[in-house]
């Protein structure tokens, strides 16, 4: 459970604003039915907030998950516009480490084999010290 709270938090924040989302609308329908004098009806309901819902998902929800996976992935692959100056600095340090000879290229190895990193690419973590 704890391992997941991320994923529960977002599932419980999206039931929470689906269902307010809906019986907000509801009152809503009844009360612009009221004034139109009809009646309201489940049926017709359920199309209308179905669209308002999708229709906000397409405008809000999609263009945000392609801004964070399309940037998550670029940064993955390394474009040019995804790299910072973190990369810089640490090839610059690992050139300075090289220079002390066999024990610079020691602390790389034990750098990368503790932060899990092979040839500058982040591996996921692991629970064990490798």
């Amino acid at each position: 459970m704890k391992k997941y709270a991320y994923g529960w938090l977002t599932a419980l924040f999206f039931l929470v604003s689906i269902a307010g989302h809906w019986v907000f609308g509801w009152f809503a329908y009844v009360d612009e039915a009221i004034q139109h004098g009809q009646q309201a009806s489940v049926s017709e309901f359920a199309v209308q907030i179905a669209r308002d819902t999708f229709e906000n998902w397409q405008s809000e929800f999609l263009q945000l998950i392609w801004q964070v996976v399309g940037l998550a992935y670029f940064l993955y692959v390394g474009s040019p516009a995804s790299k910072e100056n973190d990369d810089r600095l640490e090839a610059k340090v690992d050139a300075l480490l090289k220079l002390t000879g066999t024990e610079g290229e020691a602390i790389i190895a034990d750098l990368d084999r503790r932060y899990m990193r092979v040839d500058g690419h982040a591996k996921p973590h692991g629970h064990a010290d490798l």
